[in-house]
């Protein structure tokens, strides 16, 4: 049986660039015999964390029952995470840093991404790649404090039109880093 990857992505455009390095990955992966489940961040209703420190508490990860108790399972049993974003102002937008932040509720508890492979996927329109430099540093130490592995990031800076993408190697590197989960 394939290996397991949960995709979050960040973007709240449908057919933008970040979106079309994760549907790269994924079918890359996919070929590769790996099972992806695809959680859309700007699709979900996830509130901040609080830090009440009530993870796990009633049984869920967070106990204020938002839509991270959706992806929090997936995360526990899956052999590999991918992350899939646009940088808006330097950083994640904030569908998804709101996932990340309640990851907390995975480390209060007991969890952790030991085991798993991790990877990131972004996007800017910004040229210099000193634009992601906000974004790996949440992203690195997050993995970090999570124990997971990284094995790869992808980062593609000047797309700034939905499509821009295309005229890339963008596309290409997100499908070879999935041969890195199979």
């Amino acid at each position: 049986m394939g290996k397991k990857i949960v995709v979050l992505t960040g973007s709240p455009r449908k057919n933008g660039n970040s979106s079309a390095l994760a549907e790269s990955f994924i079918k890359a992966a996919e070929r590769n015999g790996c099972s992806v489940t695809r959680f859309d961040a700007a699709e979900l209703s996830i509130k901040e964390c609080r830090g009440c420190r009530g993870c796990y508490g009633k049984g869920l990860a967070c106990a204020f029952g938002d839509d991270f108790n959706k992806i929090a399972p997936a995360l526990e049993t899956a052999d590999g995470l991918v992350l899939a974003a646009p940088v808006y102002w330097y950083s994640f937008p904030a569908c998804l840093k709101a996932v990340i932040d309640k990851f907390y509720a995975l480390f209060v508890g007991g969890r952790s991404f030991a085991g798993k492979k991790c990877a990131l996927l972004a996007c800017c329109a910004d040229k210099p790649l000193s634009t992601f430099d906000g974004l790996l540093v949440t992203w690195r130490g997050t993995i970090r404090l999570m124990r997971g592995e990284i094995v790869g990031e992808v980062l593609i800076p000047g797309v700034a039109k939905a499509g821009d993408i295309q005229g890339t190697d963008g596309l290409r590197q997100a499908e070879a880093l999935a041969e890195k989960f199979a």
